[in-house]
């Protein structure tokens, strides 16, 4: 996209990617589940599952200068654990904002 954002959907969640042009801090972090997930209980779960998968992968590999946010799908209330950090690594691989 044109504005520096790009998105790439797995079945465990959907990955936003945006390049902060003005100011190269650390990167920044967002999660988000929508009522479609399920009732609070299962929404707050969901993320909280995407937080603990963002701080293993972004934590470590995040770029400098870049805002992840993460959303919650269906499937990620019962995706493996293995998986979800597969689908997250991939993601990020996939939307170049990934570093070693």
């Amino acid at each position: 996209m044109a504005d520096g954002r790009r998105k790439w959907a797995a079945p465990g969640l959907v990955l936003q990617v945006y390049e902060r042009r003005e100011a190269a801090g650390p990167a920044r972090l967002g999660f988000t589940a929508s009522k479609k997930v399920g009732n609070s209980v299962a929404r707050n779960r969901a993320r909280r599952r995407l937080r603990e998968a963002a701080w293993r992968l972004v934590g470590a590999h995040g770029m400098i200068g870049h805002d992840y946010v993460l959303i919650a799908r269906e499937a990620t209330l019962d995706r493996p654990w293995p998986d979800l950090l597969t689908d997250l690594q991939a993601a990020m691989k996939r939307l170049k904002a990934w570093s070693e």
